[in-house]
């Protein structure tokens, strides 16, 4: 099954600390003739060869440099880039405000035209109702303390949700049964919430599927993730938000959907689950 996101980047990491330790043995250079050059502590070179500290673009420059490799510069250039943009902590996401952060996606959800969804702790942003997601984004917002604008990153989350009926597109979206029970906002909130699951049933380009408690998995529940077009994925965890492009990656994160769907029930079986948590709410 899939790996740790944090690990996928860390070995991303380690690609480029590799290549750069190459340039330097290729150049004929000892860690420390190449400290020397740079001006540096040899302590630098070892962190940046071992993957403990990522090179700086100018780090990077001057390494090409003293090696007499400035043709691999644009490649390791790029590979650092792409790395820093797989992991983005959410207080740099989220520093203006959470509308911003809804507002950022609109284009790759336009564009896309396969969704696959997996959620083992909330609904998924484009199945919210208005009620569901200020509940939610009010409570992200007062853990990650960001600045109070959820009304409107409410209404952004809604345009941006308006996908669902976009001719031709698809949606593949499976939940735990948790989802159902964790109570996000009151109990009204939640019966409005799972009510709308019921409704967006019926759309033919929907398909929800829920994992009851109670099927044999054949693997454990994994982070919150959506697959784009099975190109691209965006892994959601407690600090940050992974992005994901490297195609045997992405290949992972399918076939999670893939395994984890064959677990999942659907139609009147998933329609018994929802109701059944609606009862729940009392």
């Amino acid at each position: 099954m899939t790996e740790s996101p944090t690990a996928a980047v860390q070995a991303a990491r380690r690609q480029l600390a590799i290549r750069m330790r190459e340039i330097r043995t290729e150049a004929g250079l000892s860690a420390t003739e190449l400290a020397r050059r740079l001006d540096w502590y040899p302590s630098k070179v070892s962190r940046i060869e071992n993957a403990r500290t990522p090179p700086a673009i100018a780090d990077i420059r001057a390494w090409c440099a003293a090696c007499g490799a400035d043709r691999a510069v644009d490649d390791l250039v790029a590979s650092a880039q792409s790395v820093d943009s797989m992991y983005m902590e959410w207080r740099r996401l989220q520093r203006t405000g959470l509308r911003h952060l809804q507002e950022s996606r609109v284009e790759l959800y336009e564009r896309t035209r396969l969704f696959r969804v997996y959620c083992s702790t909330v609904v998924p942003g484009v199945l919210q109702t208005p009620a569901y997601a200020t509940a939610l984004l009010g409570s992200i917002a007062r853990f990650h303390h960001t600045p109070d604008d959820v009304a409107e990153a409410v209404e952004a989350r809604m345009k941006r949700s308006r996908v669902l009926f976009t001719a031709g597109n698809r949606f593949s979206v499976l939940v735990e049964e948790s989802v159902l029970r964790y109570q996000i906002g009151d109990a009204e909130t939640m019966a409005g919430q799972l009510g709308y699951l019921l409704s967006l049933m019926s759309l033919p380009s929907v398909s929800i599927g829920v994992i009851p408690f109670s099927a044999r998995r054949p693997t454990w529940p994994l982070e919150t993730f959506s697959v784009f077009d099975d190109t691209r994925v965006h892994v959601e965890l407690l600090s940050a938000l992974v992005k994901i492009t490297a195609p045997s990656e992405v290949e992972q994160y399918v076939r999670a959907c893939q395994t984890f769907g064959r677990s999942a029930v659907y139609g009147a079986r998933a329609r018994e689950l929802i109701t059944a948590a609606i009862a729940h709410l009392g």
